[in-house]
């Protein structure tokens, strides 16, 4: 039986507004998950509470076991550390580095070896000695997948992260999260505007009018 990795139970949150009440959701070990929604309709927000980074109004989020809102900042720092991987569509990246030591500074961190297989996969192994401001944009996206999913995540958090990338290479790097997160037994959350990107995931749920539903197939 698949273990569950998340869940969140009545989640509510605002700033000068609200943005959703009542979300309620449930993300276990080989699964992935699309959210998708129009701009302003607090996907990111959320995708941030998911991952530890905003406290909610209200509601309770359990990862890998823990209720991570009780956590202290040094147990939440670990959580990040060792089992959580966040894809931000901006990549922040080291400019003065080479994209190898970018990746090596994750897995320094984490006590992770470079997976060669995955930056072959990722058609980006000839790059590793040039510098970031090298790279193109599309070419340092995917070095900052790679450095993510060295660290051997339990748990992907990805906000948007084929948005500045053309259709084929998006594929690609759809393609190298799910085959990752089935060989490793860890999951997957993808926030993106990309329809098609979401329709590879195991589940889709649509935030709209401050609720989360799911979108039957």
């Amino acid at each position: 039986m698949s273990q569950t990795l998340l869940t969140a139970k009545n989640i509510a949150h605002k700033f000068d507004y609200e943005l959703f009440s009542d979300v309620n959701i449930e993300l276990k070990e080989k699964e992935s998950i699309a959210i998708v929604g129009r701009s302003g309709s607090g996907k990111s927000t959320l995708l941030h509470i998911f991952s530890t980074f905003i406290k909610p109004n209200r509601g309770d989020v359990t990862l890998l076991g823990k209720n991570i809102y009780s956590l202290n900042e040094e147990q939440i720092e670990e959580l990040r550390r060792y089992n959580l991987g966040i894809i931000f569509q901006a990549h922040y990246l080291f400019k003065g580095m080479t994209a190898l030591e970018n990746i090596e500074i994750a897995t320094i961190l984490s006590k992770e070896k470079i997976d060669n297989d995955l930056l072959e996969r990722l058609e980006i192994k000839e790059l590793m000695p040039q510098k970031i401001g090298e790279l193109s944009g599309g070419q340092q996206q995917r070095v900052s997948i790679a450095r993510v999913l060295s660290k051997k995540p339990k748990v992907i958090f990805a906000d948007e992260p084929t948005g500045n990338l053309d259709k084929e290479t998006a594929k690609l790097v759809m393609e190298v999260l799910l085959e990752y997160i089935e060989k490793n037994n860890s999951a997957l959350i993808l926030v993106t505007h990309d329809v098609e990107m979401a329709e590879l995931c195991n589940r889709s749920f649509k935030l709209k009018e401050k609720i989360l539903k799911e979108i039957s197939t």
